[in-house]
């Protein structure tokens, strides 16, 4: 009784492994399935969409507005540091005696200026009767007017300033 396989039997044995080994492989595809879909969604858990597509354009949208934002940012910082820089914020006060039969150091010349040496420069002279006080305006270190030796150490004081 040794009777070989018929053709039509080696077949159905060929399609019966096929079919045992595609249901294996459906089982594997559908388990990885679950899992990705399990994995959407934890990532897409409370936020109302459906569609990852809608989720990237929103997200490149927002991408898009935050680099406008960064610009205008980009923009006010480089006015505020200009307006920084031209502020009066550098100030120093020089104290000396503008008479030398007086005793005491009580006349001062006091610069403000900025980053550009602009600005002012007020001088009060100390005398026994009276104090003068005048002032000079200052464009990058000079005044239309003769800076006395004094006036022109405050500008310098107040320029080493950081």
């Amino acid at each position: 009784m040794n009777e070989a396989l018929s053709p039509l039997e080696i077949t159905v044995v060929g399609l019966s492994v096929v079919i045992v080994l595609l249901i294996i492989w459906m089982s594997v595809i559908g388990r990885r399935l679950k899992k990705l879909r399990r994995q959407y969604v934890a990532a897409m858990d409370g936020m109302g969409v459906t569609n990852l597509e809608e989720m990237l354009i929103e997200i490149r949208q927002q991408l898009d507005d935050q680099h406008i934002k960064q610009a205008e940012q980009d923009k006010a910082n480089e006015k505020l540091e200009k307006a920084l820089n031209e502020s009066r914020g550098r100030v120093a006060v020089h104290r000396y005696n503008a008479f030398a039969e007086q005793g005491s150091d009580l006349s001062f010349s006091l610069a403000i200026i900025n980053d550009s040496q602009d600005g002012v420069v007020l001088s009060g002279l100390h005398s026994r009767e009276d104090t003068y006080v005048y002032a000079k305006p200052l464009e990058k270190g000079s005044s239309p007017y003769p800076l006395t030796p004094e006036e022109k150490k405050a500008v310098s004081l107040a320029s080493q300033q950081a």
